[in-house]
């Protein structure tokens, strides 16, 4: 699937792009509890979207690694589309 196709709220969604950029990882409370959160920005040939990366996922990628994710879904928050892995969900550094 393609950046250019993804639409809120659809599910189980597998797509590769590359990692563009990655913010500062931040703090949130959670009903888990407070959790690290980075916001990353995947990019394919049809455009880009923010991917938001938890916990260890953080350290795993870094700017200009290509990626894969498995099984992810499509929120909206703040006006903006956003690519979003469950537990369950699968990021492979390509």
């Amino acid at each position: 699937m393609k950046i250019s196709e993804l639409q809120n709220g659809i599910s189980n969604i597998t797509i590769e792009g590359k990692i563009i950029d990655i913010s500062d990882a931040r703090e949130v409370n959670t009903r888990y509890g407070q959790k690290r959160v980075a916001d990353a920005t995947l990019e394919d040939d049809s455009g880009t979207i923010k991917l938001s990366l938890w916990e260890a996922q953080i350290d795993t990628v870094k700017v200009g690694d290509r990626i894969s994710i498995e099984g992810g879904y499509i929120t909206e928050f703040r006006d903006a589309m956003q690519l979003n892995l469950p537990r369950s969900g699968k990021l492979n550094v390509l």
